[in-house]
């Protein structure tokens, strides 16, 4: 039989059977008085009567109601539907405390903790105040979570009541369910920038690409020497817009990955040493000498081969270009202080004219140059050092810039180290090589 929240349980009826039993007891008194009945007899009719009231009473726990095992059912599910959803989802109560999360959430902010409050974990104005206003209007709302560390991002939050149940009295509790934007936002601001920017860039080139053009159509139609001559700026222009574009796709896919730090261990000796072999022709092209010292290994860090590479290009190539006639590329291994983790920094030094300090803060802003016309002619695009920033940011590394005018330049690019082995830490130290 289904269970009836208005039939009594057990111990209900046990206590309705005791009673009956001693009413029992005294009518079966009063009949033997009067009647003269064996009263053994009667006695054990009435425990008989009794044995089989007690027997059909029921016994054990009594069942759930079935509001509660409906909301337990509910709840399953719902634990169920937020571990397979991939965006973050959490569940909180009219208190702001947060009833169930998801592993996305929690991934998203670690110290997020069922019965805690969310403030705990998320302490952005914007959301706390939306679901003040979830609760006193009951409807749905939609706000902005922006948070900067370890990378900024941006999560659309919608926020919406969740009743308990159909009719219940009970205040509603209120989701949240987070949408990553960050893709989107970097999509639209690398968007703005290349409308802003590289239409400029290109522009000069272009102009310079249809003069030339026009030239070779016209008066030097019949002009070997000047078609040679325009032929080799026309390439010079067309190489310039090619770099241009390669440093723009390969800012844009770095820019895209920067939450998603590398995982690959990675020695940095040898691919700054072929950075070094591979720009030896240019230095000696320009008359400059690059030495290359490698500090006590292992020089390990967790990163990208690739951006690794690029990175180290970029502060090599600048130094050959733009320095004086000595290079100076130093790789060590910096011990970390105050328990902080060690560092492998690579420091490219020259002896170039400096920098003065009001250009230092900008040099990592897209297209930013000390002298324009100079870069230009170095063949520069202007996003060298913005590929280092956001190289080093994605691997959670730090770029350092000391530079005085009329000293000379030194770039320090820094990146949290793998901790040392045993048997590498007590290697001897390594010597330095000179790239002639």
């Amino acid at each position: 039989m289904p269970f009836d929240p208005g039939r009594p349980g057990p111990s209900a009826h046990r206590a309705a059977w005791r009673g009956a039993l001693v009413a029992g007891l005294l009518v079966l008194a009063m009949a033997v008085l009067r009647s003269g009945v064996d009263p053994w007899l009667c006695a054990g009719t009435g425990c008989a009567v009794l044995l089989g009231g007690w027997l059909a009473s029921p016994r054990g726990p009594a069942p759930r109601p079935r509001a509660e095992a409906a909301r337990e059912a509910r709840h399953s599910l719902a634990e169920a539907l937020l571990a397979n959803i991939p965006d973050p989802v959490i569940l909180i109560d009219r208190r702001a405390l947060v009833i169930e999360a998801n592993a996305a959430a929690r991934a998203l902010l670690p110290t997020l903790r069922a019965k805690y409050p969310l403030s705990f974990a998320l302490r952005d104005p914007a959301v706390l105040d939306g679901i003040a206003t979830v609760l006193h209007t009951g409807g749905p709302l939609k706000t902005i979570y922006a948070p900067r560390v370890p990378t900024e991002r941006t999560f659309e939050v919608q926020i919406g009541a969740m009743q308990d149940a159909a009719g219940s009295d009970r205040p509603p509790n209120v989701v949240l369910f987070l949408r990553d934007l960050t893709s989107a936002e970097r999509l639209e601001t690398m968007r703005v920038d290349f409308v802003a920017n590289a239409s400029h860039e290109l522009r000069t080139p272009l102009a310079s690409l249809l003069g030339f053009i026009e030239t070779l159509q016209g008066p030097a139609r019949n002009d070997p020497a000047a078609r040679e001559r325009f032929l080799g700026i026309m390439r010079e222009q067309a190489l310039r817009m090619t770099r241009l574009i390669d440093d723009l796709l390969s800012l844009s896919r770095i820019e895209l990955r920067a939450h998603v730090p590398p995982t690959t261990p990675v020695e940095v000796v040898p691919l700054v040493r072929q950075i070094v072999d591979s720009l030896n022709p240019l230095a000696l092209e320009r008359g400059v000498r690059v030495t290359l010292m490698a500090g006590e290994g292992p020089h390990r860090v967790l990163g990208d081969r690739d951006e690794i590479l690029r990175l180290v290009e970029n502060l090599v190539e600048n130094a050959v270009k733009y320095g004086g006639g000595r290079v100076e590329v130093a790789v060590a291994r910096l011990p970390g202080a105050e328990g902080r983790q060690a560092q492998i920094e690579v420091a490219v030094r020259d002896d170039g004219p400096g920098i003065a300090p009001e250009h230092v803060p900008r040099l990592t802003e897209r297209f930013y140059r000390v002298d324009a016309a100079s870069s230009r002619q170095q063949g520069g695009t202007g996003l060298g050092l913005a590929l280092v920033k956001h190289i080093l940011n994605r691997h959670r590394g730090r770029l350092a810039i000391e530079s005085e005018p009329g000293q000379g330049a030194t770039f320090r690019a820094a990146i949290p180290a793998l901790p040392e082995e045993p048997a590498a830490a007590r290697s001897r130290p390594s010597g330095g090589e000179t790239v002639p």
